[in-house]
């Protein structure tokens, strides 16, 4: 028997169409990541006040996913992109007034709105993916969707290394590593801060002419009916009661919005601190990021072939094998001090790059189309992990040291928890099976 194909050719148009999503939001997520190290220079903040960018940039998923999904269910898969783009472009823009006004509260509350329309995006783009072509190769499709995920985090992440960081006059140091931005007088700060603020401040506002652009195409494109938009039409959906009913009864599914919890709060460790690492070794932000680079690089090349493994290896096992090749690596970044160390937390991307698609499609897997929009959700509404750990984290890099061991080192505890517990859920899953 002929296996299905991964995309049938009526969808192709609309796959592209929306799989170029994941390279927008993933743009925004890594050229933020940086600024958490950016602003802690610039506004003169601990690393536990700093990381509230974090807060404000996932915590606007936990905040929107659920809002997002009810919109979707009222109306349509197109209708919620639309919408998400044009709450995307206008976080962007806030980002004018937030440098004319120098207040870091500002900036925090425009990345919240921003991150409302990737709410929208993530909501929608996820299970419409999964919807675009036989269920059997519904993972195997997200996964190759969200390889392009990673492509905008490069490109994020290139525009903060070779633009944006080594742009900013607050990095920069004496002849013995160290920043000399806290010992200026305070004129000489506020004249930085002016220049510095705008040099950040720029690649969202191109991103957001961008962002307009794409919602001028989605306005102007036709999209396929969904199986759950079709089933709507014929009066056959179920109500939010027994949606959530159906959900919270799904073992599977509810163990996977939990482990997709901590798998993202993993993520955004491993890559928002990976500069404080660096910097307790004596490396520069702008040298720092290109370690950074080199993680996304990685991360990427896995995704192609973790998405090639798949046809060969469970998936559920598949996520327990990378799980486990996480958190040997986060051992070497905890226990070894020194280049070593950093190489080791550089591997992890390696390792997680098949992690968020795989727990997602696993979790949707059974779930009855007509619950889908709102079991995305939950899996979305998830991403808020990356709001809650880095600043706990970014409590620990403060302490100095721990038990005599540098502190940055000591904190990826915390990311191995959570690999732990993915490992735990791609096991657990695979039994259930």
């Amino acid at each position: 028997m002929n296996k299905p194909k991964l995309v049938e050719r009526k969808y192709l148009f609309t796959f592209i169409l929306v799989t170029s999503l994941f390279a927008l939001w993933g743009f925004a997520n890594d050229i933020t990541n940086p600024m958490v190290a950016a602003f802690q220079t610039l506004m003169e903040l601990k690393a536990a006040e700093a990381s509230m960018v974090q807060f404000a940039f996932y915590g606007g998923y936990a905040t929107m996913a659920v809002p997002a999904a009810l919109f979707i269910r009222r109306f349509s898969y197109k209708s919620g992109v639309m919408l998400g783009l044009a709450l995307y472009a206008t976080g962007a823009f806030l980002f004018i007034p937030a440098a004319s006004m120098q207040s870091f509260t500002f900036f925090c509350l425009s990345l919240y709105i921003l991150t409302f329309g990737l709410a929208f995006l993530e909501t929608t783009a996820n299970p419409f993916i999964l919807s675009l072509g036989d269920k059997a190769t519904s993972t195997q499709r997200l996964n190759l969707a969200q390889a392009f995920n990673p492509m905008g985090s490069l490109c994020g992440m290139s525009v903060a290394s070779f633009i944006v960081l080594p742009q900013l006059i607050s990095d920069k140091r004496d002849a013995a590593g160290q920043i000399i931005f806290p010992v200026l007088s305070e004129a000489e700060k506020a004249g930085i801060r002016i220049h510095d603020l705008a040099v950040i401040r720029n690649p969202y506002v191109a991103i957001g002419l961008v962002v307009t652009f794409m919602l001028l195409v989605f306005a102007l494109s036709k999209m396929p009916k969904t199986d759950s938009e079709e089933k709507k039409a014929a009066g056959l959906t179920h109500t939010t009661r027994e949606t959530l009913s159906n959900l919270w009864h799904n073992v599977v599914y509810r163990e996977g919005v939990a482990a997709q919890m901590f798998y993202v709060a993993a993520q955004i460790m491993v890559w928002t601190f990976i500069i404080q690492y660096a910097d307790h070794l004596g490396i520069n932000k702008a040298t720092a990021q290109k370690y950074n680079i080199v993680a996304m690089v990685m991360f990427l090349s896995s995704r192609f072939i973790a998405t090639f493994l798949m046809r060969y290896v469970n998936t559920r096992v598949l996520l327990a094998i990378f799980a486990i090749g996480a958190a040997v690596c986060t051992l070497g970044a905890i226990c070894i001090v020194g280049m070593a160390g950093l190489y080791s937390l550089v591997g992890i991307s390696f390792f997680m790059s098949l992690m968020f698609p795989t727990i997602y499609g696993i979790a949707l897997e059974n779930v009855d189309s007509r619950d889908t929009s709102l079991g995305a959700a939950f899996l979305v509404m998830a991403i808020v992990g990356g709001a809650i750990m880095p600043p706990l984290q970014g409590m620990i890099i403060d302490l100095g040291t721990v038990m005599g061991h540098p502190a940055v080192n000591a904190s990826f505890i915390l990311p191995l928890i959570c690999f732990l517990i993915v490992m735990t859920y791609g096991w657990r899953s695979y039994k259930h099976k």
